[in-house]
């Protein structure tokens, strides 16, 4: 974010209002539009810029399109003490997610490990959502989930695996939890319409083309990944030189969590669009693991020796010209905290797509600080 006349920045009442509002409008439950506006909300507070209200848009074109429905009604499909199914029937990624984790945290207050899946999902947002989930009750949080196909294997150029976030969090003694929530390929498809709305390029080495050259170009890049030109390339880059196999084997494993359990779909399966062009569902299948450190040692001390851990990583030697060493979660807490004060930074293409909804959802009381023409399409890809 170099250019600060591009944005405005709204605090997160307004933001989460706004976005519940939309929910609603789009038939979604008042408490279920809730969840979805939170889940939103938490990535921008936490600096996750891609993922937040930038991507409301998003979920009011899939409403609208009816490729999921506003209504979730989920089904338990298989049950243990430890473990538990859940089919989505196709409502909102974000409520079916945030249910099957606590599910997971439940069981695993009871036995010591729990463990959902999901089917016949959508999009769940934030995947650092639910990890955190557990650990404001105490307990270790993993989940991932599959996605959209956008990495190529090592050695291909063709898009078949999601981003396919693989996401821990561990309670400690600090002020913010040990969160790792990260995706399996060198950076995901938010970022680059993240810096497609800021015509800005991509790293060098974010996107294979199909000549298996790198691309940079952010707006071509969502164009072509939709026809199967270009792709993600997986944690470690092209090729095995630098490791890319192992980010291609770490997305695999997700996308076999996320749907060789259920009947989600997988890989290219997962792209929404059927064979004569049309929109479907997505089916899209989610995994949510909790475990509770208090069925092997003390709680507290638990969280003391992990902050111990965490102490003596942030206090290694740095290497010429770094002044910090950070630990995983420690960026996004003090993205929060400055976001507070702040407030959240919404591009103009977010700026856009905001006033396009508020006026076709009548949502006029929303009195935003920008006034941009938002009467023509932008290409969201989605």
């Amino acid at each position: 974010m170099t250019d600060k006349d591009e944005f405005v920045y709204l605090d997160f009442d307004t933001i989460f209002n706004f976005m519940k509002d939309v929910f609603i409008g789009m038939g979604v439950p008042e408490e279920d539009a809730a969840t979805c506006a939170d889940v939103l909300i938490e990535s921008d507070k936490r600096g996750i810029d891609s993922h937040g209200c930038s991507r409301l848009f998003m979920y009011y074109v899939r409403l609208q399109r009816k490729q999921q429905l506003p209504v979730t009604k989920l089904t338990i499909v298989k049950e243990t003490p430890g473990t538990v199914r859940i089919n989505a029937n196709n409502g909102m990624g974000q409520v079916a997610a945030k249910k099957a984790m606590q599910m997971a945290i439940d069981k695993a207050k009871k036995v010591g490990i729990g463990m959902a899946i999901v089917e016949n999902s959508n999009h769940y947002g934030i995947a650092g959502y639910y990890a955190l989930m557990a650990t404001k009750q105490d307990c270790i949080g993993m989940t991932g989930t599959n996605a959209r196909p956008s990495i190529a294997p090592t050695w291909s150029v063709e898009p078949m695996l999601g981003t396919n976030p693989f996401t821990f969090g561990v309670p400690t003694d600090w002020d913010f939890p040990w969160i790792a929530d990260h995706a399996t390929s060198i950076t995901q498809r938010g970022k680059i319409e993240t810096y497609a709305r800021l015509n800005k390029d991509a790293v060098k080495g974010w996107v294979i083309d199909e000549n298996g050259n790198a691309a940079t170009d952010s707006k071509k890049i969502l164009l072509d990944m939709l026809d199967f030109k270009a792709a993600l390339t997986p944690l470690g880059g092209i090729g095995e030189e630098l490791g890319g196999h192992k980010g291609y084997n770490y997305a695999t494993f997700v996308e076999i969590m996320s749907s060789c359990f259920t009947q989600a779909n997988m890989l290219q399966a997962c792209l929404g669009i059927g064979k004569n062009g049309e929109f479907v569902p997505y089916n899209l299948g989610h995994f949510f693991i909790a475990m509770d450190p208090s069925a092997f040692c003390d709680i507290n001390e638990f969280k003391k020796k992990t902050g111990d851990l965490l102490r003596q990583l942030a206090a290694a030697k740095k290497q010429p010209g770094a002044n910090h060493v950070y630990v995983a979660g420690e960026k996004e807490f003090l993205a929060f905290e400055e976001r507070k004060k702040s407030g959240v930074p919404i591009s103009k293409v977010t700026q856009k797509q905001f006033l396009k909804i508020r006026h076709e959802l009548k949502l006029e009381k929303y009195d935003f600080p920008f006034d941009v023409d938002f009467t023509k399409e932008d290409a969201t890809g989605w």
